[in-house]
């Protein structure tokens, strides 16, 4: 077992992170520029939000600069090779988007900033409401659970490939260059699955440094386990640097086919600025009066805790946050105090690298070879046994004394698709203690955000409608506590090995997933529902000899007797739900089977994994349905008898979650008037 190294050899491994604090005073890199471009006051129409009163949007643009020699950005992938202003400095300008209470002085003090997703503002969640790209009206202020609280909200542009459109998020960074001037060029890779019939045009991440198709490799099959067939020069064409067709023109790429196209690109992003950028804006409105050019900061002399809320990909950014180092700003000081990150799994986001695609995520079937997943994957110091690098992602802030409080949320679908086991165990799969300022929690049963019960998509079965928001609500008011006033937060809930919970995912070798064998995991053989353990594997991947430089030459990887990481899935009751974890009333008073997991229809891809997707298998009503339908799972009528007992049962559990500070109070009544509403057992 590789257990976490002490404080001290932390330090030692990463004492480029303490020169970086001790050089903090000679680092250039801030906001130098706060532009509000535009300002309503008040928001939500008008609308007076308990004691804290009403809020106002500011929206503008922030601009940066980084000193390229300073050691806190010398990690940033090609910024040596960036264009320079006549400060000898690396530019970059990004969008910012606040809604904060007119009057300050009756806020909270605290910062809620929301990490976007794909330049995408989540803002409803944790408000039940349909939130919009851009909240203004008093509908889209929903119950206002942050405003209430008196929260400043805060987003900014990171990712470089977010469309701008509708009101989305990006950031401007420059094009890295060879030192002579001249373009890099190097090879880049794009996995293309469309899952329909009609789309004949595929749009490169990079431009093609040579649109001569000898010096680029077309592949395409039908299912994972296929041999990948070359499609030959004259079965496609480049229609300019940026775009590839198949050929005759007008011939459609085939539904759900898996093509991957290698190639050598050119003009890299720096992208890596992307991390930086989410520091130097924080920093800003926590520790700053004002710009250098005199404008104010709109937040300053208020913020005293800083928050931050990610779903899916920024959650995946803000892990590879901790791990570079970001988490300390220029003078050394905590940038983020508590971190609460939902559907991240185990992965980082590959955005520091050259050539980076930070939209891509792999799942069962999607986006498979990109720099995603690579050690570390948990939070303490360990070794990795393929390579001998030694990391953790808590290494930066430990030695910069900057770390976090975190809570690492998931739903089953990162457990089975993106290995988020992973995220507290050994490469080995063995189970590592939790880092002092880290818990961990599965929400059981759930897919990868809230399904639609009533459809499948393109998925076999119905998809799962678990709703995980009252269980974030919950716990960032546990995170909130835990930063400000060291209340100890709730105690992980994930599956471990040591609990006799966790079953192991088995590779196969020479594919890109594993499987999770059915009588280990526990899974009930329901007719209709089609079972093949399908898992993603997590190889040791070789990107190359300049990969720690953000360089892929490998690319893409070969997986071909690679090692792989051990990773695991909770274990199932006899219904097919999981038994580790979080378990909402959806799963402790069960009327289906909800899974983490699904499987392609047969137009899709089928019996290989459903991406995001989970299932909702619903039990018959009475035990006479059930045994005609040779079904093994407890009808209703069995369980609760009538439905007075259902609504006691929930009444049951909500209460133990809300005692375990799992489920706010008014969560805990949506959650019974919801029971009794419904028509079980009516």
């Amino acid at each position: 077992m590789h257990r976490p190294k002490s404080v001290r050899q932390i330090a030692l491994i990463n004492c480029l992170f303490v020169i970086a604090m001790l050089a903090g005073s000679m680092a250039q890199a801030r906001i130098i520029r706060i532009e509000i471009t535009s300002r309503q006051a008040p928001t939500f129409e008008g609308k007076v939000f308990g004691q804290v009163g009403a809020y106002e949007k500011l929206r503008g643009k922030a601009y940066g600069e980084l000193d390229p020699a300073s050691p806190q950005n010398a990690l940033i992938t090609d910024i040596q090779l960036a264009p320079r202003n006549a400060k000898g400095m690396v530019e970059y300008a990004m969008d910012i988007y606040i809604l904060k209470p007119i009057d300050l002085a009756k806020g909270n003090h605290k910062l809620f900033l929301e990490v976007n997703n794909r330049g995408g503002k989540l803002f409803g969640g944790f408000n039940k409401s349909s939130g919009g790209n851009d909240p203004s009206t008093a509908a889209q202020a929903g119950d206002a659970f942050l405003m209430n609280r008196g929260y400043s909200i805060a987003w900014n542009g990171w990712d470089p490939s977010a469309n701008p459109t509708n009101n989305n998020l990006t950031i401007s960074v420059p094009i890295a260059k060879n030192t002579d001037g001249s373009t890099i060029t190097g090879p880049s890779y794009e996995y293309i699955v469309y899952d329909n019939a009609t789309s004949t045009n595929y749009t490169l991440a990079y431009p093609a440094a040579t649109v001569n198709k000898t010096q680029a490799t077309l592949t395409v099959r039908n299912h994972l386990q296929d041999t990948p067939t070359v499609i030959s020069a004259d079965g496609w064409e480049y229609v300019n640097e940026r775009t590839i067709r198949l050929l005759p023109a007008g011939t459609p790429f085939r539904q759900s086919a898996v093509y991957e196209f290698a190639y050598t690109a050119s003009n890299p992003i720096v992208a890596g600025i992307g991390l930086a950028a989410t520091r130097d804006f924080v920093s800003f409105l926590r520790y700053a009066t004002a710009d250098d050019f005199g404008n104010p900061n709109p937040l300053a002399n208020d913020i005293k805790f800083t928050f931050s809320f990610a779903v899916s990909q920024p959650a995946r950014y803000l892990n590879d946050f901790q791990t570079l180092g970001f988490n300390a700003d220029e003078t050394g000081k905590r940038v983020l105090d508590g971190i609460e990150n939902w559907l991240g799994g185990g992965s980082g986001i590959g955005l520091n690298v050259r050539f980076a695609q930070p939209s891509r995520t792999e799942r069962n079937r999607q986006n498979h070879l990109y720099p995603e997943a690579v050690f570390p994957f948990a939070y303490p110091v360990m070794t990795d046994p393929f390579t001998g690098k030694t990391a953790g992602r808590i290494a930066a802030c430990s030695a910069s004394n900057t770390c976090p409080k975190v809570f690492e949320v998931n739903s089953a679908n990162e457990y089975w698709v993106k290995a988020a086991s992973l995220l507290h165990t050994d490469p080995k799969g063995n189970d590592l203690p939790d880092p002092e300022n880290v818990r961990f929690f599965l929400v059981a049963g759930a897919q990868h955000g809230t399904g639609n019960a009533t459809s499948r998509g393109m998925c076999q079965q119905f998809q799962n409608p678990t709703n995980a928001d009252p269980v974030l609500r919950a716990l960032f008011m546990a995170l909130d506590d835990w930063v400000t006033k060291s209340i100890e937060p709730p105690k992980s809930a994930v599956p471990r090995k040591s609990a006799g919970n966790a079953i192991i995912a088995l590779p196969q070798p020479g594919l890109q997933t594993g499987v999770v064998p059915q009588e280990k995991l526990g899974w009930p053989t329901i007719p209709g529902v089609t079972y093949t353990g399908i898992i993603t594997t997590r190889y040791q991947l070789d990107f190359g000899p300049t990969f720690n430089q953000g360089a892929l030459t490998n690319y893409p990887p070969a997986i071909a007797n690679r090692p792989t990481y051990v990773n695991f899935v909770s274990k199932v009751d006899h219904d097919g739900n999981e038994i580790a974890g979080i378990r909402l009333p959806i799963v402790a008073v069960p009327t289906a089977t909800t899974t983490g997991w699904a499987l392609r229809s047969t137009d899709f891809g089928q019996n290989e994994g459903c991406e995001g997707a989970g299932q909702y298998i619903p039990f018959k009503k009475t035990k006479a349905e059930r045994i005609a339908s040779n079904d093994p799972r407890l009808s209703l009528e069995e369980r609760y008898r009538t439905h007075d007992n259902y609504v006691k049962a929930i009444v049951q559990s909500v209460n133990e979650l809300v005692k375990q500070r799992l489920l706010l109070p008014d969560d805990a009544q949506d959650y019974i008037k919801t029971a009794e509403a419904s028509d079980v057992l009516k």
